[in-house]
């Protein structure tokens, strides 16, 4: 089972456990119910920013909603090269959270991989959510569009942006870029 499919199933089982309306959760998420109903049956993904939202109105972490599991550790996490629980959100974009085992964490750091869109694939739907986000480039050419402004960042490059602006990214010269993302 995907990933996307066991969060949906932990996204239900909470609102039904808390007796919770689809209408509450649907603007906790600021979606429409409709939306909101597939992301709980796993056709769509509910995104980082949405979990986060659901996960504060629960009262829990959100490593709950994306891995099932609650943090152990609270002096230190260490998370070794190549590995982090992966959350992988869109076929283009794949995650692997550095701070999973944390207990009580402030930030979500990832280590984000996100592969070339195929010929004439459209841009992927602009975001926002509360919060910042700090990126920096590892490999590969990122494009980031944060409102109506294009930028382009290379290997080495950063940007630390307010993530309430809608925003979306892409891969650009057909390789796969590596980067940090860490959302605060």
């Amino acid at each position: 089972m995907d990933n996307i499919k066991q969060i949906s199933q932990r996204l239900k089982g909470l609102r039904e456990i808390f007796d919770i309306p689809v209408e509450k959760m649907a603007e906790v998420c600021e979606t429409s119910v409709e939306h909101y109903l597939r992301m709980e049956n796993g056709e769509c993904d509910p995104g980082v920013y949405r979990l986060t939202r659901i996960s504060k109105q629960y009262g829990i972490a959100l490593d709950v909603l994306l891995y099932g599991e609650e943090p152990r550790m609270n002096g230190y996490f260490v998370t070794r090269q190549g590995k982090g629980l992966e959350v992988n959100r869109h076929n283009s974009y794949k995650y692997k959270s550095l701070a999973s085992g944390f207990k009580g964490h402030a930030m979500e750091p990832f280590f984000t991989e996100i592969d070339p869109l195929p010929e004439g694939k459209e841009n992927h739907a602009k975001n926002s959510h509360d919060g910042q986000e700090f990126i920096i480039i590892f490999d590969g050419v990122l494009e980031i569009t944060i409102k109506d402004k294009v930028i382009v960042l290379r290997e080495g490059d950063s940007i630390y942006f307010d993530t309430s602006r809608p925003h979306c990214m892409r891969a650009l010269e057909n390789k796969t870029v590596k980067f940090l993302t860490v959302i605060i």
